[in-house]
């Protein structure tokens, strides 16, 4: 048993050492592993809490409060294009969840990105900046982000609920499916926009 465990702490310290050599040698590159693999886990965070806090506001009349707003042009078939669009109504009856979803996807959101400024600032680029400028610019960078994703859910958000739920008949699953399908969506969005603003923002002053 005692070989065993020193075996053990013999490998995990060769990972270690070749990680910080890696490091060493490919400073950016390793940054944005750390970057990928924190990302990662604060979206697998968002698919465990958007399905409980989805459930709790659908058993309130918040789910028949339309929660359409900016409007923004008009759809193809004339109809009026808002940026964030909640019809009333669940999703499983043809409507757009209403104010229930919009709230279960913004809280959701808003969580996940309060414990990614932490986890990025502090482990990823180890930032010993100013924490409230920090702050300041990445509450901006996320209400423009979170405008931005939500403009372009309105292309794909109907079409997949409609093709999983309705085309494809698959109900209920295909409603927790299309979930997750526009929640990586807008995390792959969220990520690719996040990682250059989080190189400025996120400074080591020791480093000049």
């Amino acid at each position: 048993m005692a070989s065993g465990k020193i075996k053990q702490n013999k490998m995990v310290a060769g990972m270690i050492d070749i990680w910080v050599k890696y490091k060493e040698k490919h400073p950016n590159i390793a940054q944005f592993l750390v970057f990928f693999m924190l990302s990662n886990g604060v979206t697998v965070l968002q698919f465990v809490l958007m399905p409980l806090l989805k459930s709790f506001f659908g058993q309130t009349p918040l789910v028949d409060t339309n929660f359409q707003i900016m409007q923004f042009g008009h759809n193809f078939d004339g109809s009026p294009y808002y940026v964030f669009d909640y019809a009333a109504g669940s999703l499983s009856n043809g409507g757009g969840g209403g104010l229930a979803y919009f709230l279960a996807v913004q809280i959701t959101i808003g969580i996940a990105q309060v414990i990614n400024f932490f986890a990025q600032r502090n482990i990823t680029f180890k930032s010993n900046s100013n924490i409230w400028k920090a702050a300041f610019w990445y509450v901006v960078a996320y209400i423009l982000i979170t405008i931005g994703a939500a403009a372009a859910q309105g292309f794909y958000k109907a079409p997949i609920y409609n093709l999983l739920m309705n085309t494809w008949g698959w109900g209920s699953a295909g409603e927790t499916t299309a979930d997750i399908i526009t929640m990586l969506i807008n995390s792959a969005i969220s990520f690719w926009v996040f990682f250059p603003i989080f190189k400025i923002i996120f400074k080591n002053e020791s480093e000049k």
